[in-house]
């Protein structure tokens, strides 16, 4: 049954790009597990319990950095974003999804339940995935195979004649959920909303492209 998305943190991960340290006086953002003062660009857990997202410290983040650090109950949200070419996803594929419009992203949780979610004038909005409908979708992309559970998704964006397929950490998807909320007007959203939906895009390529070019100089 499809319910209303209610994520914390929504309105900080659509904050815009990092800030410097705050000068003295200025409220700190805290590592939500041992208090360390966190500035700017940081890690996030996802606590599984609670579906919530904390803000880590970097060490912290060292010490979450392995599938079983964090038990069954956090999980370490990784840094990695990689653009999908030659993804196959055609009309039946995709109709088969059951996401009666045309951007979502889709997880998988530890049990392998697959969950959409995605936009409406009502608000952000999920659904359980079929499996056998997953499950033909990974056969045709097996690159979705590599997802890793409850901390990456898939985010499709092929409304308005786009072709954006992603895989990218939970906490950027939690960030472009928050935008869309934030500007979709009426009922298809409006002009604004996909402006920064596609300045979203454009940032992260910058961002990888950034970042490798960073590892070619090391």
């Amino acid at each position: 049954m499809t319910q209303r998305l209610s994520t914390p943190r929504l309105a900080a991960l659509a904050s815009a790009p990092p800030r410097p340290a705050p000068p003295p006086g200025e409220a700190v953002e805290r590592c939500e597990l041992c208090a360390e003062p966190v500035h700017g660009a940081h890690r996030h857990l996802l606590d599984l319990e609670k579906g919530e997202l904390m803000c880590a410290c970097g060490a912290c983040t060292v010490l979450f950095d392995g599938q079983a650090a964090g038990g069954r109950h956090y999980r370490l949200v990784p840094d990695r974003r990689r653009e999908l070419t030659g993804f196959h996803l055609d009309g039946p594929l995709w109709a088969g999804l059951g996401v009666p419009v045309d951007l979502a992203f889709f997880s998988v949780s530890g049990t392998g339940e697959v969950t959409a979610r995605y936009p409406s004038p009502a608000g952000a909005l999920h659904a359980a995935v079929h499996a056998g409908s997953w499950r033909r979708l990974v056969d045709a992309n097996p690159v979705l195979a590599e997802l890793r559970p409850d901390v990456e998704a898939l985010v499709v964006h092929r409304a308005r004649e786009a072709a954006e397929h992603w895989i990218l950490p939970i906490d950027d998807c939690y960030r472009l959920t928050a935008l869309l909320r934030e500007h979709w007007t009426g009922f298809s959203g409006g002009g604004a909303v996909w402006q920064h939906l596609g300045e979203f895009f454009t940032e992260l390529r910058a961002a990888r492209a950034a970042a490798g070019e960073k590892r070619g100089t090391r």
